[in-house]
């Protein structure tokens, strides 16, 4: 036998791939996972853990593009957009400025729905049956509204999600003060979305990992991808820094990663990395949020576990330009200073950043490639990895080693894009 060799290879060792790792597990067949660093590393490691069904709007709405031109020079702006030239940046803001329409707005909601809610009511069921500790709590989410006009620009998220059959509660402002002691008097009002959740990201990937090499999963780290053979319109091998592998099927769960290693076999993948921030402190603060929280003028995310605090988001579109922007760490303890009591944890905080894999039509890129017979693709999940993890795991093992999936495929086929 080959040692070398697998049913599946899976291209990526984030939440994605760990659980197309684990769900192709179930199904019976032999994984490798391929990572360049160690598993969880990149995007998966730093969110906000939550688990939100309510996050199915998508940024693809009419006046997003003017949002964007004016975030150019304002580097603390929560949607900002670098004015350095990019050939690549400047071809996919065209691109997505073309989806800003209800009508793409309406079917990317739907199709973020369906894998969003499918994903939530698998879960907590694979948490239960893996014995997966990474302090998931079913806390439900709150978006906490400073200015009346805020709450009246998100009316289509609530019309969006009454029409997707989600759960969603108008909040006066006493009843979120009451809802939520933590945050300073102020508030005019909130949306409660009771059937969101959270947990640790970090501990759910390293639990994941645990969990398909438990089942006989392989995991290569260190094994940065340099080349493919391929034979016709087949890839035989993959190439990397820990060594050559083959399989009968390889699946690309390279998050933000993608279009460059994509380009490797002539496929245009319309991504860009979208860089995301969070503070992370050992403890949290004495009064601290019971729920999850999102303070929507400062577009600030807010999470409180039993082993840290934490305060994330921001949408930083610079290519693959790598660092911390101090710039926008101070976004966030500003904006968490103007919403929260007690605004940071306790202990040293510890600042991280990392890319989100955001597609033109923010919708992901699910299933078999239209041009190579034995490439998947499992990407673009943009900033609810952790929350679609899942059902794409289900998605992808549906489609590889059957039963037939319970989503319909269709909506995220990589034809789409002619890749």
């Amino acid at each position: 036998m080959d040692a070398s060799r697998s049913d599946v290879l899976i291209l990526g060792g984030g939440v994605i791939g760990l659980a197309c790792a684990l769900y192709l597990l179930r199904a019976g067949l032999s994984v490798r996972v391929l990572e360049q660093n160690l598993p969880g590393s990149g995007a998966s490691h730093g969110n906000c853990g939550t688990i939100t069904p309510s996050h199915a709007t998508p940024l693809t709405m009419p006046g997003m593009v003017g949002t964007a031109l004016r975030s150019l020079f304002h580097r603390d702006a929560p949607l900002y957009v670098n004015p350095r030239p990019d050939l690549d940046r400047l071809r996919w803001l065209a691109s997505f400025a073309r989806h800003c329409t209800w009508r793409d707005f309406n079917r990317a909601g739907e199709a973020r729905g369906a894998l969003l809610a499918r994903s939530r009511a698998l879960l907590g069921e694979l948490i239960v049956q893996e014995s997966l500790d990474c302090e998931f709590a079913e806390v439900g989410e709150l978006y906490v509204y400073r200015t009346a006009r805020a709450r009246e620009t998100d009316q289509a998220h609530v019309d969006l999600l009454g029409r997707l059959g989600m759960s969603v509660e108008s909040l006066d402002a006493a009843q979120v003060h009451a809802m939520e002691p933590a945050l300073r008097e102020g508030a005019v009002g909130g949306l409660y979305h009771a059937d969101d959740a959270r947990l640790r990201p970090d501990r759910y990937v390293a639990e994941l990992a645990r969990r398909v090499r438990e089942l006989g999963g392989k995991i290569e780290t260190g094994a940065r991808i340099d080349h493919f053979g391929t034979t016709g319109k087949r890839i035989s091998h993959v190439r990397t820094t820990g060594g050559v592998f083959t399989a009968e099927r390889i699946v690309m769960a390279l998050g933000a990663w993608s279009p460059p290693v994509a380009r490797m076999l002539g496929l245009h993948v319309p991504m860009q990395p979208g860089k995301g921030y969070s503070l992370t402190w050992p403890e949290a603060p004495a009064l601290a949020p019971t729920h999850s929280l999102v303070l929507r003028e400062a577009a600030v995310c807010v999470t409180t576990w039993a082993s840290g605090f934490r305060l994330g988001s921001t949408m930083e579109f610079s290519g693959y330009q790598e660092g911390l922007n101090e710039v926008r760490i101070d976004a966030l303890r500003r904006g968490a200073s103007a919403f929260l009591t007690v605004p940071e944890g306790r202990g040293a905080a510890v600042p991280w950043w990392g890319w989100r894999p955001m597609t033109v039509d923010e919708v992901p890129i699910l299933g078999p490639s239209s041009r190579w017979s034995n490439l998947v693709f499992a990407t673009g999940h943009g900033m609810l990895g952790i929350s679609m993890s899942a059902a794409t795991g289900e998605l992808i093992a549906g489609l590889l080693a059957g039963p037939a999936p319970m989503l319909d495929a269709a909506p995220y086929s990589p034809a789409r894009f002619g890749i």
